[in-house]
């Protein structure tokens, strides 16, 4: 799929937030989902060291689910943090086949919807690579947090290098994880249509310290609202494009 190069990558979203425009696509969400046709069924994966129960998975989940006009937010847990466990996560690959199983279990309780795909840290690059191995089809990719610098500081850029299905990016400006350059280079050599949302300030899980909230007039709340409004217009966009 060619890049969209009106898409790639965007500029910050920063204060000054369009109000008008936000009512347009809460109106089109109303109408019954961002595509006027079959709400999107989004499987939404946790990162690392939390698993779904925890109170920022289950804060996106409400704030996904209702932004996107959603059949259903499926959340689920690996297998090594399930139950109260607490175990070292495994290699990425290792989690790709039960990911795949969850997907399908939610498309089958849920045939026909657009297939949106989420995730938070580790969870957007096991996502990433479910979409590459092509088992099943997906309308789009969005990755909260994406963790681009591996443990020893290389790029692992391998994964989204392979992707065909759009791909949305949601990144604090300050996250240790995922240096914007790095990213945006990245993005640029991506074979996908892709968009990157930056919350200025925002951290790894998009927290913003107090300091940079007061220098700058915004709050968490409007940054988070701000960013779940990127991930609509992408989803409407790839959605109503296909």
């Amino acid at each position: 799929m060619a890049s969209d190069p009106s898409t790639r990558p965007s500029k910050r979203h920063r204060k000054g937030h369009d109000e008008e425009s936000e009512k347009r696509s809460a109106e089109k969400v109303g109408e019954g989902s961002p595509t006027s046709g079959k709400s999107p069924l989004v499987v939404f994966a946790h990162g690392a060291r939390a698993p779904s129960s925890s109170e920022w998975m289950i804060r996106w989940k409400k704030m996904l689910g209702e932004a996107l006009g959603a059949v259903e937010v499926v959340t689920f847990d690996y297998p090594y943090i399930s139950g109260g466990k607490r175990k070292a996560p495994p290699k990425a690959e290792k989690l790709i086949d039960y990911h795949l199983e969850v997907i399908k279990s939610a498309l089958l309780k849920h045939p026909g919807h657009p297939l949106v795909l989420v995730g938070k840290s580790m969870g957007s690059r096991v996502s990433c690579m479910v979409a590459s191995a092509g088992d099943v089809s997906i309308s789009t990719i969005v990755c909260l947090g994406y963790p681009l610098k591996g443990m020893n500081g290389s790029v692992r850029d391998e994964t989204l290098l392979k992707l065909t299905i759009p791909t949305m990016f949601v990144q604090g400006s300050k996250d240790s994880l995922c240096p914007l350059d790095k990213l945006e280079a990245t993005i640029k050599k991506m074979k996908c249509m892709s968009n990157l949302h930056v919350i200025d300030g925002g951290d790894h899980s998009f927290k913003i310290g107090k300091k940079f909230l007061e220098s700058s007039g915004s709050n968490q709340d409007e940054a988070e609202r701000n960013a779940v409004k990127a991930i609509l217009d992408f989803v409407i966009k790839v959605i109503k494009g296909n």
